[in-house]
């Protein structure tokens, strides 16, 4: 074992101690990325090239500042995106939700289908969604100036159309003309508070993270949204908590225009999203 390993197995052993999820991949990652090389390379770092600045990255991680605030990078499917204080870290839940909106869109019968991300961040979804659904036509909206400086990073070059502004009146323009609108809104309730991962309760923007005593305050405005921007037969797909599984489905209605409103599992097989369809007139 050189160097760099042994002191990755420490640094394992001291983010295990702090509750870090996942010390061993943290550790790693820290290495790599100090080191610029990749993780499966960190044997290949000779003993003399050892930094020592990979124990204030890690005391830094020890003490729960977000991994990708310290290395600067997200990864979310075939992406790295840029990340950092002010706007929300992608999660890999997310995948699961950008994944199963993917084969929906697949599935229609739309050459240049319209898709509208709403409470973009980092613009995670909308640039997942035109890279893997190459003839699609992506719009994403963020309200938040300090995201927007990530976001606007990330999709320099991207083919994605963003505006600044709010995600309850965003895109009138395209209103009855959309066929997938999706979002990963704030949906923590104010009451769980305590109970928040360090990681995302210190260091993530707190309107990405909380919506209202029970959580659901975004999700109720989007509903109305995403009908008003749908054409009739489209399809809206809404992250939400693993303990609101159930609850999100009944937010849209027959009544209130919507058919096959449903949930779906993440990777973990809880609760993770709910999809409902545009009802025909």
């Amino acid at each position: 074992m050189n160097l760099l390993l042994a002191e990755v197995a420490q640094a394992t052993q001291r983010l295990a101690d702090a509750g870090v999820p996942s010390p061993r991949t943290d550790a790693e990652e820290l290495a790599a990325y100090l080191h610029g090389v990749k993780r499966g390379e960190l044997h290949t770092v000779p003993d003399a090239d050892f930094d020592a600045r990979y124990w204030e990255v890690v005391a830094r991680r020890e003490a729960r500042e977000p991994l990708q605030h310290i290395t600067g990078r997200a990864y979310f499917r075939y992406l790295e995106l840029q990340v950092g204080p002010g706007v929300f870290v992608p999660r890999p839940e997310t995948e699961s939700v950008v994944g199963w909106a993917i084969d929906a869109v697949r599935a229609m019968d739309v050459v240049e289908p319209c898709i509208v991300d709403l409470c973009t961040g980092s613009g995670a979804i909308a640039l997942a969604l035109a890279q893997e659904v190459p003839r699609s036509r992506v719009y994403a909206v963020e309200l938040s100036e300090d995201a927007l400086v990530w976001t606007r990073k990330n999709m320099e070059g991207s083919r994605v159309e963003l505006r600044q502004g709010d995600a309850l009146t965003a895109f009138p323009d395209l209103d009855g003309q959309v066929d997938l609108v999706v979002s990963n809104p704030p949906y923590i309730p104010l009451t769980e508070w305590e109970y928040v991962a360090p990681e995302a309760r210190d260091h993530d923007p707190q309107m990405a993270l909380f919506s209202g005593e029970d959580g659901l305050d975004l999700i109720r405005g989007l509903e109305r949204t995403a009908h008003r921007l749908l054409r009739p037969g489209g399809v809206v797909v809404i992250e939400h908590a693993d303990t609101q599984g159930g609850q999100v489905p009944w937010i849209f209605t027959e009544e209130r225009g919507w058919a096959d409103a449903a949930d779906h599992p993440d990777l973990n097989n809880r609760p993770r999203f709910a999809t409902a369809r545009k009802a025909l007139p």
